[in-house]
């Protein structure tokens, strides 16, 4: 890990705004500087051989006896005899027992513990404030309804990205949202050799794209979204005063849901887009809060589940924020969860309605698994594990060619994830609901609700429906031994056989699934997403949405080789349209079908080179 400066630019706060370093022993603040790395799991660990190594012990007697806790409890017992081993060794050889235990044993004697600065608010006193804001905020609700319903206006940012899609989509069929508002900077065109400006897209174009692309260029909501230019790094969101009078007047709520989903992100980065938005965000909320005769009901702000960092042992709870003692895997977690405290403030300090929404991992729609192209996070390594498999099919090239195509395949489908390690997974139209049922209610102001699962997927499920729906064998692979040993060693062979490409993108996966694919993953507390939203029970069945991010990759995407954003909304249309008239016939989840069976009709059904919908011709030609 690189080296982090004590020094910060201006427009970037340390994480001491943000968390206090403690004694362990005496309860005493210290002031002491926290470098960003600090509040990392990775600043915590892989020191020593024997660290990893016991890591790796762990792992596996998690995985022989199925009781983490068991195993842990063993494993302090062996840390206790450790350390009076050493102790008594220090006694004799006449040394500080924790510099033998640091450089024979990896001991590292940890003499302070994080914990998040909090509101000089007393509980009550928040409580109380809370309670107010919703009061006042169901009065500028009820004001909102003309005749039987709601007539909302929104603001969103992060339109463009993979959620927010998902929200204008399901706005467009919401009759209680009249107008929304849509942050969108404008885009420059640039010649692929010369990098030369050909051509600048303003924000209304970019929407008139973007609503050609969601199907919704002829639908009768049409004419409820406008697009504004704008940036959340900007103070007021970068809006212009004209569309700023427009949204003062008329805005009922603002969903920030811009964001970096950089998992490798610096802290700075992330920092800006994560916590300086947020911070933009609710400055501009507060203020058309606060203005005379204002509509405006309350701020959303889109967090995620995983601001709770590594949690194990207890559920990470709806209603309570403590720092994690198993630290954060990333500068995302960290940025995310700064952002959300920034948020919680402006609500306390001044007097701003918040409802923060965490969701988990978003992945594809519940029914068909589109996701409008986006290649990252799980779909990452689906893809990756597809066009590996393409490779080992491949035929062509010589003996060597095929040979060296294989082991390049083998060594891509090595997946750094413990089998018992369970991923949080929530399809994106979920989410979406969830969060379009917050504008709506005015319990919710005040809560953070974890818009997850209760029917989490274990590393080892998501191997076997790999093997059934892309036909691919994964390999999972320990992830201290693959972060520490395998992963190297895979670098070093793929930069010897010229493909840096395919080890940068290993290597990106070791750093997105190397945290998340270890035992003992945060189990995240959820209700409030039915009981304060009203959203249905069951929650979508995990396995079978999973099953078709795995199919409409395979078949749509082509394993994120079909990149136009245009070509993605032809086939996603054809590809919801058959996926819903499957449904319809079977009367049953497309993914509960069997992959062979789901596979035969598809091919009956859907051309799969130009990806058209066959003629009556194609699947009953007639004979000569």
């Amino acid at each position: 890990m690189p080296k982090e400066s004590l020094t910060l630019p201006p427009d970037i706060h340390p994480p001491t705004r943000y968390v206090e370093k403690v004694n362990l022993v005496t309860g005493e603040v210290l002031d002491e500087p926290i470098l960003p790395k600090h509040l990392l799991i990775n600043n915590h660990r892989d020191f020593h051989i024997l660290d990893i190594y016991s890591r790796y012990l762990i792992g596996r007697a998690v995985e022989r006896t199925g009781d983490p806790p068991k195993v842990l409890r063993k494993m302090k017992k062996v840390r206790r005899l450790g350390q009076k081993a050493v102790e008594l060794l220090s006694t004799v050889v006449g040394e500080q027992a924790d510099f033998i235990g640091k450089k024979l044993f990896g001991y590292k004697a940890k003499e302070y513990f994080f914990r998040y600065r909090s509101s000089e608010l007393s509980e009550a006193e928040a409580e109380a404030r809370i309670q107010g804001l919703r009061e006042e905020a169901q009065k500028r609700l009820d004001r909102c309804k003309e005749g039987d319903r709601l007539a909302l206006r929104v603001l969103l940012t992060g339109g463009t990205g993979f959620l927010g899609k998902e929200i204008i989509c399901q706005a467009a069929e919401d009759p209680e949202i009249d107008e929304m508002y849509i942050l969108i900077r404008p885009k420059e065109i640039r010649d692929r050799n010369t990098k030369k400006v050909l051509q600048v897209l303003s924000p209304t174009e970019r929407g008139a794209i973007l609503l050609r692309q969601l199907w919704l260029e002829n639908h009768p909501a049409r004419g409820k979204f406008r697009f504004i230019d704008g940036d959340i790094e900007k103070p007021d969101l970068g809006i212009h005063s004209a569309d700023l009078d427009q949204i003062r007047a008329r805005v009922t709520h603002v969903i920030h849901c811009a964001a970096s989903v950089s998992f490798d992100d610096t802290y700075e980065n992330s920092f800006r887009a994560n916590v300086r938005g947020a911070l933009n965000a609710a400055e501009l909320s507060s203020r058309l809060w606060a203005s005379a005769g204002s509509r405006f009901v309350c701020h959303v702000a889109i967090e995620t589940s995983y601001i709770h960092g590594r949690q194990t042992g207890t559920e990470a709870s709806e209603g309570n924020m403590v720092f994690p003692r198993n630290f954060f895997n990333n500068y995302y977690e960290v940025t995310k969860a700064m952002g959300s405290m920034e948020t919680d403030w402006y609500m306390l300090d001044h007097g701003l309605p918040v409802t923060q929404l965490c969701p988990s991992i978003v992945v594809g729609h519940s029914r068909n698994g589109n996701n409008r192209g986006d290649t990252k996070v799980v779909n990452a390594p689906v893809n990756a594990f597809g066009r590996a498999q393409q490779a080992l099919r491949s035929e062509t090239g010589s003996w060597s060619d095929r040979s060296k195509a294989h082991v390049l395949a083998s060594i891509a489908c090595v997946f750094p994830a413990d089998r018992s390690a369970e991923l949080n997974l929530v399809s994106v139209d979920r989410v979406s609901a969830g969060i379009l049922a917050a504008l709506k209610t005015t319990a919710v102001i005040g809560t953070r609700t974890h818009l997850a699962t209760d029917n989490r997927l274990t590393s080892a499920a998501i191997q076997r429906i790999a093997k059934e729906e892309i036909e691919v064998t994964v390999k999972l692979s320990d992830p201290t031994l693959h972060r520490t040993v395998t992963l190297p060693i895979i670098t070093k062979i793929l930069t010897a056989f010229d493909q840096p490409k395919m080890a940068g993108a290993l290597k990106t996966l070791g750093t997105i699934f190397g945290s998340y694919g270890e035992w003992g993953q945060p189990v995240h507390e959820v209700g409030n997403d039915v009981t304060l939203l009203g959203l249905p029970l069951p929650r979508p069945n995990t396995e079978n949405v999973f099953r078709m991010v795995c199919r409409h990759n395979r078949f749509v995407q082509n394993f994120g080789q079909i990149r136009d954003d245009d070509e993605i909304s032809r086939r996603e249309k054809i590809w919801s349209d058959f996926v819903t008239n499957l449904e319809t016939e079977t009367g049953e989840h497309v993914g509960q079908l069997p992959p062979l069976i789901f596979r035969e009709r598809l091919e009956k059904t859907i051309d799969p080179e130009t990806f058209t919908l066959r003629t009556a011709e194609d699947i009953n030609p007639s004979s000569d």
